[in-house]
């Protein structure tokens, strides 16, 4: 019997158009896209599906946007027949694999990623903070150039994607000096993101303060199936693990590749 395993998506994958097919296809869908507009009382349905890419693009929109399309997503594959028995998310995409697990509503989940994200966008003044893609950093390499990078800056490991790319965060000074030096020390590319802040660094600190107490008022039930968690690659079951989880995560960084390895 084949196992599967759901994997969804965070920020950075969204696009103009998206979720349209599954929307005018599936009934499971256009149930998803309908509560979304009603929990948040505006169009996000046509935000996902028309844009404007720009408007798409803002933190606040973009979480709840692409939390709508991985649950109709799933929704449609579960109508189909298809069962995970393990779920897992990069960064946001933790909120549509609990939803997945039963452990969170839809409704709250909305919620609280346009909350994530306004808070997110809070946390650090625009152009303080960025964000940089490193591919092939030779091993072992990663934290001299972070260290000498910082000069009194923050910058950190924000996502561990793959033993071939890391991603880094912080002050957009310090960002900017980790790609150079990453360059120098052997890396094949060192790529600043067109992001709107730096998300998985101790910057997102109030971030995390903020969310915190809009996590502790929302119920999480049980999950219906095992969850690998981003922020320590450990297995969550109960509710109350995968809150604990979702407050950790904001300004820790995204172990995807242990979780993978899970």
């Amino acid at each position: 019997m084949t196992r599967l395993a759901f994997l969804f998506p965070g920020q950075g994958s969204q696009f103009s158009g998206m979720g349209r097919s599954l929307y005018n296809e599936f009934s499971a869908a256009r149930n998803v896209f309908e509560e979304a507009d009603a929990t948040l009382d505006f169009a996000l349905s046509s935000l996902c599906f028309e844009g404007p890419e720009e408007e798409l693009k803002l933190t606040e929109n973009t979480q709840p946007a692409l939390l709508a399309v991985s649950v109709a997503a799933f929704r449609v594959l579960v109508e189909e027949g298809f069962q995970p028995v393990v779920v897992a998310g990069h960064s946001l995409g933790e909120y549509s694999a609990l939803v997945a697990a039963g452990a969170l509503s839809f409704s709250d989940a909305l919620r609280l990623v346009r909350k994530r994200g306004l808070a997110m966008q809070k946390a650090v003044p625009a152009g303080q903070g960025s964000m940089a893609a490193l591919q092939k950093l030779p091993e072992g390499k990663l934290d001299a150039v972070l260290a000498e990078a910082a000069q009194g800056e923050i910058v950190t490991a924000a996502n561990l994607n793959s033993p071939d790319q890391v991603v880094i965060a912080g002050h957009a000074g310090a960002v900017a000096r980790a790609a150079e030096l990453a360059k120098a020390a052997g890396a094949r590319r060192a790529v600043i993101l067109a992001v709107s802040a730096p998300f998985h660094c101790p910057l997102m600190t109030p971030a995390q303060t903020e969310m915190k107490p809009e996590l502790e008022a929302i119920t999480f039930l049980d999950l219906a199936m095992p969850l690998i968690s981003n922020w320590n690659a450990e297995i969550v079951r109960s509710g109350a693990a995968a809150r604990d989880g979702l407050i950790a995560q904001i300004p820790s960084p995204v172990l995807w590749t242990q979780s993978m390895r899970r």
